[in-house]
C-alpha cells in the first residue's frame, strides 16, 4: 500500500527581485550624481542598496547634515535589458527610522490654543461653528421684540447651542474650579453654600456660579456649585492667639565701663622745658613774698 502525499501547507514565499550586478556596482556612479545636488560634506557612507524592481535599484548614503539627523540620502538606478551600464533616475533625502521631522501644519486657526490669544490678535470668524446658533430674530412686532429683548438678553447674532454649552460645561468642570481641583478637595464646604457666590442666569445656573470672593483663590471666575476652597463664608477656624510677652525690664542703675586705649606718642612739645633762673623779686615783692604796700 502506497503512502499518501499529504500537500504542503506552508505560505508560500514572497518573491524578491534578483540582485542585480550592474546596478551594485553603480555605488560610485550614485555617489557623484549626489555631489552635483548635495551641500558639500553632507554625504557619508554608502550603506547598502534595495532592489526595487526588475533592473531598478536605489543606492542609500548617509546625511551628514547637523538638521537631519536620521536621514538619508536615495539615489535610484536602473539599466535597460542586455545593458552593461546603469543610469541614474533621481536622488532624494529621505527620512530614515531615527529622523527628527517637523510637526504636521496645521491652519493658523487650527494652531492656536487657549490662553494664546493676546492684546491686539484677531481670530478669524468661523461662519459654521457648531457652538454657536442663531440669536433672536426680530418679528417686527416693536412691542414683542423690546419684551423678547428686555427678558432674554439677547439681540446678538448667535448664542450658544445646546452643544457649545456643554463643552464649555464640560470644560469649566473639568478644570482648576471644578469639585476634582486640589483646594476644592481640601475644601470643608461647597460653594453652593457660600454667601459669595453669585448664580449665573441661564441654563447653567444650575451647576455654576461666579465668586466674588477677594480672598478666595476663585475670585471673579466661574466655579461649579461642588467646588469649594478655604474663604467659605460660614467655615471658620479658631484663630491663634498670641503668645504673652512680659514687660521690658530696663536696669537704670548699671553702668556700662567702656575702657579707651589711646596710645600718647610723645613729642616736642611735651618734652619738660629747661630749668630757668628763678625771677628777682621786683621793688613791690619782697623776698618773703610779702607786700611792702601793707
Amino acid at each position: 500500500m502506497t503512502p499518501t502525499m499529504t500537500p504542503s501547507r506552508r505560505p508560500a514565499r514572497r518573491e524578491t527581485a534578483k540582485v542585480d550586478a550592474v546596478l551594485l556596482a553603480a555605488a560610485d556612479q550614485a555617489r557623484t550624481a549626489l555631489s552635483e545636488v548635495a551641500e558639500p560634506g553632507t554625504v557619508g557612507a554608502h550603506t547598502g542598496m534595495d532592489m526595487l524592481g526588475e533592473r531598478l535599484a536605489i543606492h542609500w548614503f548617509e546625511c551628514t547634515s547637523p538638521g537631519y539627523h536620521g536621514w538619508r540620502w536615495g539615489v535610484s538606478v536602473t539599466r535597460v535589458p542586455r545593458a552593461k551600464v546603469a543610469t541614474v533616475c533621481e536622488t532624494n533625502l529621505l527620512p530614515g527610522a531615527e529622523a527628527i521631522l517637523a510637526p504636521e501644519w496645521l491652519p493658523y486657526a487650527d494652531r492656536l490654543a487657549p490662553g494664546d490669544l493676546g492684546p491686539g490678535d484677531v481670530l478669524p470668524k468661523r461662519t459654521d461653528d457648531p457652538y454657536l446658533e442663531a440669536g433672536f430674530e426680530a418679528t417686527g412686532e416693536e412691542d414683542v421684540d423690546q419684551l423678547a429683548f428686555f427678558e432674554l438678553g439677547l439681540g446678538r447674532p448667535r448664542v450658544l447651542s445646546a452643544e457649545g454649552r456643554e463643552a464649555a460645561a464640560t470644560r469649566w468642570y473639568a478644570g482648576d474650579n471644578g469639585p476634582t481641583s486640589e483646594v476644592a478637595v481640601k475644601a470643608s464646604a461647597p460653594c453652593a453654600t457660600c454667601g459669595y457666590l453669585l448664580p449665573m442666569a441661564g441654563a447653567l445656573r444650575a451647576v455654576f456660579g461666579v465668586c466674588a470672593n477677594e480672598w478666595s483663590p476663585s475670585d471673579g471666575r466661574v466655579v461649579s456649585l461642588d467646588h469649594g476652597c478655604g474663604a467659605h463664608s460660614e467655615t471658620d477656624v479658631e484663630a491663634p492667639e498670641p503668645t504673652p510677652i512680659g514687660e521690658p525690664i530696663v536696669d537704670e542703675f548699671a553702668v556700662e565701663l567702656e575702657v579707651l586705649d589711646r596710645a600718647v606718642e610723645p613729642s616736642a612739645s611735651t618734652e619738660p622745658a629747661a630749668s630757668a633762673e628763678p625771677e628777682e623779686p621786683t621793688d613791690l615783692d619782697t623776698a618773703d613774698g610779702s607786700d611792702e604796700r601793707d
